[in-house]
């Protein structure tokens, strides 16, 4: 699917000519890469974006890594130039694509709650439902998540009714943190790692949401005139409210979406969160992308030449794997790096959101339908 009609199209490039290329290590995706072929085989095929790319096109790269892993970085290029054929994608506007940060937070959190320990992370709903495309109400048509109320499909309480007690007295908590700012900054990332007082971690991955559409309180803050457009970041979201706490429930009620999570063990602390892909998020080398075009486990080359904290003042300029999806990245260059996790990571994320070129690598087997 390209062409004027989509909003985009494919343009046919040369290695030699994505920016970088020749000092790119991208030994670092086949690991993903693996992860993505034994959940292929041992569950099913992702599911094909709207460009029309398939798991099925893209599996014997995968097995081809069965018989070794290319070491280091000229080999590791030399196999991705043998087998794939990258395309710059162009918006019809010729707009830059944009690209923007996600990580997992760090939570200090306690099993039990107290008058410091106020803040619930909750396991899925019983009463929260999925909603299909055959049972979904005329007036609901945006939401994948509801509950039947007399009879009905009705929508799921919003953030406001949950943070007023719709859940009190379900046994539905895994966790209390301090901080409901940071209980909500983990909902945006849709994961978290909780320490608790004993040192001890685990891991919280996203289980479902109330269904209600996402709104983004920073852009709430710019509209009003709180935050300045151009700098609007996570961390400038934060400070606001920490000099605002009086607005605090306002503010996080403008967002009514709801992440319900369920607890996952941390296997590896070098590795991210199990996400949309189902296989765990590698730091700095994942990318969420809009699933409504393109298909989990393709590599994709991004540069944004103002993008310059990841890589030690060097403009951005890497390989990536797309593993995740969200609800705000929409539309073919629109893509979310993954930075790692904790507080160090969360410094990185917060503050991308810069423009760039996104490449799209296709299988050769199948790039000339794409014009290759």
């Amino acid at each position: 699917m390209t062409g004027e009609a989509s909003g985009f199209s494919l343009r046919r490039t040369r290695f030699g000519q994505l920016p970088g290329w020749a000092e790119e290590d991208p030994s670092t995706l086949f690991q993903g890469m693996l992860a993505c072929l034994g959940q292929v085989r041992s569950v099913k095929p992702y599911r094909s974006g709207s460009l029309g790319l398939s798991t099925q096109e893209i599996l014997p790269i995968y097995e081809a890594l069965l018989a070794g892993v290319p070491q280091g970085a000229s080999d590791s290029r030399r196999f991705f130039e043998e087998n794939f054929q990258p395309f710059l994608i162009r918006l019809a506007d010729d707009a830059s694509g944009l690209v923007t940060g996600f990580y997992e937070p760090e939570v200090e959190v306690s099993a039990t709650p107290s008058g410091v320990w106020a803040h619930p992370f909750y396991r899925r709903p019983p009463d929260l439902i999925d909603i299909s495309d055959e049972d979904r109400p005329a007036d609901m048509l945006s939401h994948a998540f509801g509950r039947r109320q007399d009879g009905a499909i009705r929508p799921y309480p919003d953030r406001r009714d949950v943070d007023q007690g719709y859940l009190d007295g379900r046994g539905l908590e895994i966790a209390w943190a301090r901080d409901r700012v940071d209980v909500f900054f983990a909902h945006v990332q849709g994961a978290a790692r909780l320490r608790f007082p004993d040192g001890s971690l685990q891991r919280i991955t996203y289980a479902a949401k109330s269904g209600h559409a996402f709104s983004g309180i920073g852009r709430l803050l710019v509209d009003q005139g709180e935050i300045d457009a151009a700098a609007v970041s996570m961390q400038s979201i934060r400070a606001w409210l920490a000099r605002n706490p009086q607005r605090i429930d306002e503010v996080l009620w403008h967002n009514r979406s709801y992440i319900f999570f369920r607890e996952a063990a941390v296997d590896d602390l070098a590795l991210g969160p199990v996400a949309a892909a189902k296989v765990p998020l590698l730091p700095g080398r994942s990318l969420a992308v809009d699933r409504m075009i393109h298909t989990f486990g393709f590599p994709f080359y991004v540069h944004a030449p103002t993008l310059t904290h990841l890589d030690g003042g060097r403009p951005f300029a890497r390989m990536l794997l797309a593993l995740d999806t969200g609800s705000a990245i929409v539309g073919p260059a629109r893509g979310d790096i993954f930075t790692g996790s904790g507080d160090a990571a969360g410094e990185l994320a917060g503050t991308v959101r810069n423009a760039a070129d996104f490449y799209i690598l296709i299988p050769k087997a199948v790039a000339a339908r794409y014009g290759g």
